[in-house]
């Protein structure tokens, strides 16, 4: 399991997919609200122009030098929902990251994001 104190570590490393093709570049983690533990990393991806930030979840992620290794294929991570540079993630469409991926989705008892960043 990566820790989040380890993920952080490995900010603007290349992020590839199962069979190391590039995605994109690690911005920040974030974590799951219940657990405390990396649950999701938003990659820049695009055109250096027209950079976003792309949501990809940690399940299963390994790290080696200079590189994040996500589970999830390229194709699938760089059609998931993503945000501008500067944007936060809206509440409303945190689900839709979960949903794109095939995850369940859970809120808080009292209604609270299932992610953090941090």
């Amino acid at each position: 399991m990566i820790r989040a104190a380890d993920i952080r570590e490995w900010r603007n490393c290349s992020v590839v997919d199962p069979e190391d093709h590039k995605i994109g570049v690690l911005e920040s983690v974030y974590v799951d609200t219940a657990t405390d533990e990396p649950a999701m990393a938003t990659v820049r991806t695009g055109l250096p122009t027209r950079q976003q930030l792309t949501f990809v979840p940690l399940d299963e992620a390994t790290v080696g030098p200079g590189y994040v290794r996500v589970s999830h294929a390229k194709a699938l991570v760089k059609k998931a929902p993503s945000i501008g540079l500067d944007d936060v993630l809206p509440a409303e469409q945190e689900e839709a990251i979960f949903q794109h991926y095939g995850m369940p989705y859970r809120t808080g008892a009292n209604g609270e994001r299932q992610l953090a960043r941090r």
